[in-house]
């Protein structure tokens, strides 16, 4: 997994509630078991039209929102169905942050095991970011996951909060399998102690 310290990129405004996962990334798209190659369905229906044209009015249509890797979004983003293919629609379309007032659970933690930082912070501070990226003239900010801070255009910065272990994890790149295999010297050492010990096993 990626290493996720310091980003700084354009922020794409979605001032909508509720972006549940299947607006993120719809159903059909969730045959593959790849993480690759979903950033092109990334809010297939919102994106596109029926003949798969891209709709003009839609965010990450315009310039420069197409090179976005930051979103801000709107109250309750990620919930609906605990599709994993979610993150990784995200990831693979360049998002490595999405700030939003609130998350739900699944996606929430789905973010972190796939090296996304999901930013909770006050509506007011939500409110300040969405102009912020709305600002087509400099849409940029800056996240320092180090700080735990935000800083917009205008100098301001806005600190946030995130639980110790999983921002070490995201500082280190490290998901649930690279968790284990930090461990893999003591696990060998546990499976030869036991070979020994039980070897009818």
């Amino acid at each position: 997994m990626q290493k996720f310290d310091k980003l700084t990129g354009v922020a794409a405004p979605m001032d909508i509630i509720n972006i549940d996962t299947d607006m993120i990334i719809p159903k059909q798209f969730l045959k593959t078991i790849k993480r690759s190659g979903l950033g092109v369905s990334l809010f297939h229906e919102m994106r596109y039209d029926l003949d798969g044209k891209e709709l003009p009015d839609f965010v990450l249509n315009t310039a420069p929102y197409r090179d976005a890797n930051i979103l801000v979004a709107g109250d309750n983003f990620g919930c609906g169905s605990s599709r994993e293919h979610a993150p990784w629609a995200l990831l693979d379309f360049g998002i490595r942050c999405v700030i939003s007032t609130s998350f739900a659970d699944i996606f929430y933690n789905n973010c972190f095991k796939n090296g996304i930082l999901p930013i909770q912070v006050s509506a007011a501070d939500r409110e300040a970011l969405m102009a912020d990226a709305a600002d087509t003239e400099n849409p940029q900010l800056s996240i320092d996951l180090v700080t735990q801070t935000i800083s917009r255009p205008n100098g301001v910065v806005i600190s946030f909060d995130i639980d110790p272990f999983r921002r070490q994890c995201l500082l280190d790149g490290l998901d649930d399998i690279g968790l284990t295999l930090e461990k893999a010297s003591a696990i060998d050492t546990y499976e030869g102690a036991r070979k020994n010990s039980h070897p009818w096993l």
